[in-house]
């Protein structure tokens, strides 16, 4: 027994260390062979020293804080074992010393140990669904029926009760009340659960037969055996162990070493499709009756889980449901339903970004006009209450005619239509969005909507765009970029208050061009041409030249 391994574990975080030379120091300077810069650590606080023999033996050098073996103060060189717990200050370090592997298999029966007290039991979960349900081959044929008979009564009401359920605490409220029923032996019980299905288990609930430690267990989970129940997990086994303080294979187990686990059971959740999770039970106390009916008992647990597991994956499913429906409301405050749905479409490639395409688009600008000197007589606050009342109410004409959001602007509304999804009228409805926030300003200010009437600008262009995502990694916006939007927003400063205008190609494309008037031809910066505007409501139409 050479060579000499330390689990050092801190927080929730665990780390092997060999003991690679004969005087190995343990300490808070960084010259010590194992640096600990953590509380209650002396700067040089102990040493483990090979002896000539082979073995090893730990000395405290003098620590504020004293150094401890298995709880236990030493004072003199003590000889170390494989599992004994070092402590110094608020770290523990597990002895390990090399043990030969045993071979495990998940298909078959692996060990059982030849006394009670090692007995282990490893089995391939599938083996395990029939069983409980099956007669002993000892029974007479008359017990073997009535056996069969009592156990499917009882599987299938614990199917009824599950399937009743409708929330988690249900699940494992049914699971408790059978569990402690049936399994004596059994004093704690944990449900842990791959959430998220990326293979990370989570505590969920947890119950004892002793309720006044009941709110212990939760809040701490070190009790679980994390590499049993991830074993389980992966493998599709089913583990039972009478005593794992005398199984060497569970002796590096620091929730076992520190906890004082006894015996454990863990099985895993699944339906021959998919593990969901792990059912987890143990005992303080060695069950040595596990000799006898250990595997019945196993088999029961398993056939339990195997029902519960269905009761997991619909409530996995129900809070799936849920939880994309709180995110298709939170990103509709942002975005139209159209991109919503795209962007939910998209979440499973690996950037989830939608690709920026070109598109012929109809891009509306709303802005609210004498902004500034608004802005000017009232605070932060109630500027920012104005403009979400308003934003508020003109989004609702917007996202009716299957418009997108692009962005806000300060004061003004950017919008357009035509994309995510093509739209053959994208025009008609840019037109009809426009009119429609004219007209519900008008009524918001006949009914005292702000303390005094408001007023907005609204220009409209139509022509290619390039729409998607633009940004960093970091942050993404879904816009609309071209030629075309940079008109429009010229566009908008030449707009009388209260009107819309919109671009002769757009105007092209209306069904009832009549709504819309010849405003003028108009030159604007950056633009080499000149531009026919059309606007609503216009008593008569006026050809201006003007520069912006």
């Amino acid at each position: 027994m050479t060579e000499l391994t330390l689990r050092l574990h801190q927080g929730d975080t665990e780390t092997n260390v060999t003991v690679n030379q004969d005087v190995f120091t343990i300490g808070r300077l960084p010259e010590c062979n194992l640096y600990l810069p953590f509380g209650g650590v002396s700067r040089k606080h102990a040493q483990i020293v090979k002896q000539a023999d082979g073995t090893w033996v730990i000395e405290d050098l003098g620590s504020k804080n004293g150094t401890q073996v298995n709880q236990s103060f030493i004072s003199n060189a003590q000889k170390l074992k494989h599992g004994d717990v070092i402590w110094l200050g608020n770290v523990n370090l597990i002895v390990l010393f090399e043990i030969p592997a045993t071979p495990t298999s998940p298909t078959k029966l692996v060990t059982v140990a030849e006394t009670a007290e090692q007995r282990t039991i490893f089995r391939n979960a599938k083996e395990l669904q029939q069983q409980w349900i099956e007669a002993d081959s000892q029974d007479s044929d008359i017990g073997n029926k009535n056996k069969t008979i009592a156990r499917l009564k009882d599987l299938v009401d614990i199917a009824k009760n599950l399937c009743a359920a409708a929330s988690i605490e249900e699940i494992f409220s049914q699971v408790e009340q059978v569990v402690f029923r049936y399994l004596s032996s059994i004093d704690r019980l944990a449900l842990l659960i791959d959430v998220n299905g990326c293979g990370d288990l989570e505590l969920i609930n947890a119950a004892t037969r002793n309720k006044t430690e009941q709110h212990y267990l939760l809040a701490d989970a070190s009790w679980i055996s994390r590499s049993i129940c991830q074993k389980v997990f992966a493998e599709k086994v089913v583990i039972q162990t009478a005593d794992t303080q005398k199984d060497e294979r569970f002796s590096g187990e620091y929730s076992i070493l520190l906890k004082g686990i006894r015996s454990a059971m863990a099985v895993p959740l699944w339906d021959e499709n998919k593990v969901v999770g792990v059912l987890y039970a143990d005992a303080h106390l060695s069950s040595y009756h596990w000799e006898n009916e250990g595997e019945e008992e196993l088999s029961f647990f398993s056939a339990l889980a195997n029902l519960v597991a269905s009761s997991v994956q619909r409530w996995l499913l129900a809070e799936k449901l849920k939880t994309e429906e709180v995110i298709r409301h939170r990103l509709e405050r942002y975005h139209s339903p159209a991109v919503v749905q795209q962007l939910i479409s998209v979440g499973g490639l690996p950037d989830g970004r939608l690709p920026p395409a070109e598109s012929e688009i109809s891009i509306l600008f709303a802005d609210l006009v004498g902004f500034t000197a608004i802005s000017e007589r009232l605070t932060p606050t109630a500027i920012a209450q104005l403009l979400n009342n308003l934003f508020e109410e003109m989004l609702q004409e917007v996202f009716a005619c299957g418009g997108t959001l692009d962005k806000y602007i300060g004061d003004c509304i950017m919008a357009f239509f035509g994309a995510p999804e093509p739209q053959a009228d994208h025009a008609e409805r840019a037109t009809a969005a426009a009119k429609g926030m004219l007209t519900r300003l008008k009524h918001l200010n006949a009914n005292g909507f702000w303390q005094e009437p408001l007023q907005l600008r609204i220009a409209i262009n139509t022509g290619k765009a390039v729409v998607g995502d633009v940004g960093s990694s970091q942050r993404v916006e879904y816009t609309a970029l071209g030629a075309t939007i940079n008109l429009a927003a010229r566009m908008e400063g030449i707009c009388p208050p209260g009107e819309c205008v919109i671009s002769e190609v757009t105007y092209q494309l209306l069904s009832q061009p009549s709504d819309f008037q010849a405003m003028g031809d108009y030159r604007f910066k950056g633009i080499d041409r000149l531009v026919k505007v059309y606007q609503t409501n216009l008593q008569q139409a006026t050809t201006i030249i003007s520069h912006l």
